[in-house]
């Protein structure tokens, strides 16, 4: 079994400065996992929140199981994430205090074949601190462009 999925939140990187990183597993249906192993599935405006003590993942797009009968998922329901306990309350307890949020980063398959999603610990970037990433990107582009030739 090839586990070569490896799906990024490219945004994430760019309004958010990732302060602290977790890997979660998530809470999916039969259609989702085969889904997410044919790599159908987006990061794109998905973040997440705390509800009853629990930490969900809310806008994750995994499309439907090509395959799938009427048993097929929704494909952008909330899903359960998995964390210790002592990471759930930690990341709680930050959210709530510092006006900090937890932004997905990288959806994967691990070893076993579970999917993980790695979940960061954000803080928004103002608009000045994305500029300054697009310098510092297109600097860096510069200079490997010298580089090469």
């Amino acid at each position: 079994m090839d586990n070569n999925v490896n799906i990024k939140n490219r945004r994430a990187s760019f309004d958010y400065e990732f302060i602290e990183e977790y890997t979660a597993g998530i809470v999916l249906t039969g259609t989702e996992i085969k889904s997410i192993r044919a790599g159908k599935a987006s990061l794109v405006d998905a973040y997440c929140y705390f509800h009853a003590g629990e930490l969900w993942v809310k806008g994750m797009y995994v499309a439907e199981y090509r395959l799938g009968t009427y048993y097929n998922h929704v494909e952008r329901r909330e899903r359960k994430l998995l964390l210790t306990r002592k990471e759930l309350y930690k990341l709680e307890r930050k959210t709530k205090e510092s006006g900090l949020t937890i932004v997905p980063t990288r959806l994967f398959l691990n070893e076993k074949g579970f999917a993980k999603l790695r979940v960061a610990l954000a803080r928004g970037k103002k608009a000045y601190d994305k500029r300054e990433s697009l310098k510092l990107k297109d600097a860096r582009r510069e200079m490997d462009r010298h580089l090469k030739h």
